[in-house]
């Protein structure tokens, strides 16, 4: 057996450790056998009073079993998915027999909401074990494809996201070649997901989700709160029902962060006067989520909702499963438009037109021409971040005016970055290029036609409410959702705080009417909703 990193990170003193013991049940642990086994669906937190575990990954085809983590007397076993719910992908073998303490997951829960120093403790250890792991054992998920490719982003962007273990493989690399040789993998099944030994052609992030037990079982009885849309507006919301006793789920079609989590680095988001990425700040929101007890499910597609009982709103998914509960918050944003340009769907399906600045989406066009659509602070945060990557970066506005609608403090850094073109009254009309992307052509002012190279197109110019599942619903002329004081006189009398017409669903963020498209925003109403959920559910 391969030996591997075994940091103990932080740990419980012995008086948490024994405050912490009484929240389960003391049990003898016999030398050889498994307190938990790879496959398994779910396990329970021990705390280990004098018995001694190896955490191990199991061995494989090509590898042997590797060790990764050694717990002895006064440690505690247990990672990052105990909280998401997410399937066993390591064994817990006993090494030394004695005593632990079985903490089953709804009494950890309880530990956590009332046990804060605990909380504290085990919420960072959960997540530098999560980091250890991904680096020690990463091949309990293993993904391969082209790195260009549309769904291998899409499927990267997911498990990053989600801080899920994994090994990324270039499928032109000799490791990748190695594997799809083995696996007998054609071309167009990539990209393609081996979880715990099983493959998955074609892999999407929803077949590696339901693979690794992290979609919506119908297990948790009736909410009393169901978020939809795991966006800044989202999360709060949850973060805040749970936090204030509501027990929540949150449901998001594709990942967590929504628009945010593309934006390269947000600057004026209070607390971070350095900067912070949307990525890092949707890894933080999530972790604290999981901490008060949010179940999260993602992708998970909602496809409408059941009003007609006032008191049980219903949340209808695609795959015709139903989750009642006490109340709904909406928070499903909106989605990126896309321009009108003939072969915009053949280079998208390719990669070379991107939607995000994460670092996945920025890296690997360093010294390569690249073009930027839009006039907003999204746009402006893509070219500067691309621009620090080496990249030459054509900034494309249709409008007359730089900083018309982005923020100053981007407008002064783009107009004096040598690396950043800006081209305003300027239109984007043709692309060019066989397999990939290799120029565009704009249309200056209305006259002018200039060909400028571009090996990858982002694109930033604004987005359209996602609230076709929101049938019956009030809404404006373009489809957000009408709240509080946008209703018709005489909807709910005095309606509550992002109220709509239906009276337990809230609406927040950007599908609301009337919204400010900022993430502090966003999060304040998120959080503020809850207020009106708790008023609502007073009434039971």
């Amino acid at each position: 057996m391969e030996n591997g990193p075994a940091p103990r990170g932080p740990v419980l003193d012995d008086e948490q450790f024994r405050r912490l013991a009484d929240y389960g049940d003391v049990e003898r642990a016999v030398a050889g056998r498994d307190l938990f086994t790879s496959g398994d669906h779910s396990y329970d937190f021990f705390l280990l009073q004098t018995a001694s575990v190896d955490i191990v990954r199991d061995a494989t085809a090509i590898e042997p079993e590797r060790l990764i983590y050694e717990g002895g007397p006064g440690d505690f076993i247990g990672e990052l998915n105990l909280l998401t719910g997410q399937h066993v992908y390591l064994t817990a073998r006993v090494v030394t027999g004695g005593t632990v303490v079985r903490i089953g997951a709804a009494m950890l829960r309880r530990a956590l909401a009332e046990q804060v120093d605990i909380a504290d403790i085990l919420i960072a250890a959960f997540r530098e074990r999560r980091e250890v792991i991904q680096a020690a054992a990463g091949n309990a998920l293993e993904l391969v494809g082209r790195p260009d490719a549309a769904e291998t982003l899409a499927l990267r962007t997911y498990v990053t996201q989600l801080l899920l273990p994994h090994t990324w493989l270039d499928a032109a690399s000799e490791s990748g070649r190695s594997l799809v040789g083995v696996a007998g993998l054609r071309d167009d099944e990539l990209p393609a997901a081996m979880v715990n030994g099983s493959l998955l052609r074609r892999a999407t992030p929803r077949a590696v989700a339901e693979a690794l037990g992290l979609t919506y079982r119908g297990d948790g009885g009736t909410p009393d709160l169901v978020v939809v849309g795991a966006g800044p507006a989202g999360l709060a919301a949850a973060v805040y029902g749970a936090s204030e006793g509501l027990d929540t789920v949150l449901l998001d079609r594709t990942g967590l962060g929504g628009q945010a989590a593309k934006s390269a680095r947000i600057e004026n988001y209070l607390g971070f006067p350095h900067g912070v990425s949307g990525e890092h700040l949707t890894r933080l929101a999530m972790v604290q989520a999981l901490k008060f007890g949010v179940r999260i499910y993602s992708p998970c597609a909602v496809a409408g909702l059941d009003l007609s009982d006032d008191r049980r709103p219903a949340v209808l998914l695609e795959d015709g499963a139903r989750i009642e509960s006490r109340a709904v918050i909406a928070a499903t944003g909106a989605h990126y438009r896309r321009p009108d340009i003939p072969q915009w769907s053949t280079f998208e399906k390719s990669g070379c037109i991107r939607y995000a600045a994460t670092d996945l989406d920025v890296r690997g066009y360093e010294d390569q021409p690249v073009t930027v659509i839009g006039g907003a602070n999204s746009a402006g945060q893509a070219a500067l971040s691309l621009a620090a990557r080496g990249a030459t970066v054509d900034l494309i506005i249709r409008g007359a005016d730089l900083g018309a609608r982005m923020s100053s403090y981007l407008t002064d850094r783009i107009r004096a970055h040598s690396r950043i073109q800006v081209h305003t009254g300027t239109a984007l009309r043709e692309l060019a290029g066989a397999d990939t992307l290799t120029s565009i052509v704009v249309e200056k002012s209305g006259e002018r036609h200039d060909r400028l190279d571009c090996r990858a197109l982002f694109c930033f110019i604004g987005a359209d409410p996602v609230s076709s599942w929101l049938a019956g619903v009030a809404k404006d002329s373009d489809g957000f959702v009408l709240t509080d004081s946008r209703l018709p006189a005489g909807t709910h009398g005095t309606p509550l705080p992002f109220q709509t017409s239906a009276p337990r669903l809230f609406a927040v963020g950007d599908l609301r009417s009337g919204s400010t498209k900022r993430v502090a925003t966003a999060v304040g109403e998120g959080g503020s909703a809850v207020s009106s959920v708790h008023a609502t559910l007073a009434a039971d």
